[in-house]
């Protein structure tokens, strides 16, 4: 890889690695369990042209199907998974979770989804990927080492304000008996505070939402009326307030928006672009 990546501090939280040609990006505090594999992708490493160039995840934005499909082998190749076995979200904004079987294998890629308005996806079941979208939103990674289950969810302004994270934490809970303070969770690269302003109305919602000791962490009113909202520093509130440890949680310091060359930004660029994705599954035996 060339591009530099531009990182909001020193730490490493994130690693980049590549494979078959393929780049990604890696949470060294998952790759050391030994218990998942796991991805979000970067811009490299594929074959869709254009403004989707060239590692587009997307069907719906227009790319050629056959493209994307070679995407998903060439991401599945790097990883060792079966393509075959991805689940795909369907993502609306909300904060459903669905709980992924051995009957869902291969929805969105090699079959057709039967269901809609899921943003998160929980399964026990080694072997199936799960696979959430993005381009500037949160990317939630979640792993039970002790269950051996794992959680992925897509977490933007919506999904944060209403809590995703915690609803996808309840889901583990109740279908495999997950404890929070055992959950290892990861919050993926999307945009950061500096270069993410929203309006009063959408500050308004976070006011409500978040105690008012938070206000100053995740909003900075501006001069022109204005805020900057700190997605990062609220689902890392929000996942604390769900139980879980701080020592086991990984906060990204990549922002989608200052990284034109390597991630796709809605902000940056609009419908002018692809879909970035993150992958998660736990490894067969």
């Amino acid at each position: 890889m060339t591009q530099k990546i531009i990182k909001k501090t020193e730490e490493t939280v994130l690693t980049v690695k590549e494979n078959r040609g393929v780049t990604y990006l890696s949470f060294p505090i998952l790759e050391d369990t030994g218990l998942v594999s796991h991805a979000f992708s970067t811009r490299l490493g594929g074959v869709s042209k254009g403004d989707f160039a060239t590692m587009n995840f997307s069907f719906t934005r227009g790319d050629d199907r056959d493209d994307v499909l070679e995407n998903y082998r060439r991401m599945a190749a790097a990883l060792g998974v079966d393509r075959e076995r991805m689940v795909l979200t369907w993502q609306t904004h909300t904060t459903n979770v669905r709980r992924v079987t051995e009957e869902d294998e291969g929805k969105g890629i090699v079959r057709d989804r039967d269901y809609r308005d899921v943003d998160g996806l929980i399964t026990d079941i080694p072997g199936i990927t799960l696979v959430t979208f993005f381009a500037d939103c949160v990317p939630l990674y979640f792993l039970d080492p002790v269950h051996k289950a794992i959680g992925l969810s897509h977490s933007g302004w919506r999904g944060t304000v209403k809590r995703m994270g915690q609803g996808t934490v309840d889901a583990m809970k109740e279908a495999f008996g997950t404890r929070p303070e055992d959950i290892i969770a990861c919050i993926g690269p999307s945009i950061c505070g500096d270069c993410y302003e929203v309006g009063e109305e959408v500050a308004d919602e976070f006011a409500d939402a978040f105690h008012e000791k938070y206000h100053d962490v995740i909003l900075l009113k501006k001069q022109n009326g204005k805020y900057q909202l700190d997605l990062w520093k609220a689902n890392e509130i929000v996942l604390k307030e769900a139980g879980i440890k701080g020592d086991y949680l990984a906060v990204t310091n990549i922002c989608t928006y200052c990284n034109p060359q390597l991630l796709f930004s809605h902000r940056r660029t609009a419908e002018r672009r692809g879909n970035l994705c993150a992958f998660l599954s736990l490894k067969e035996k």
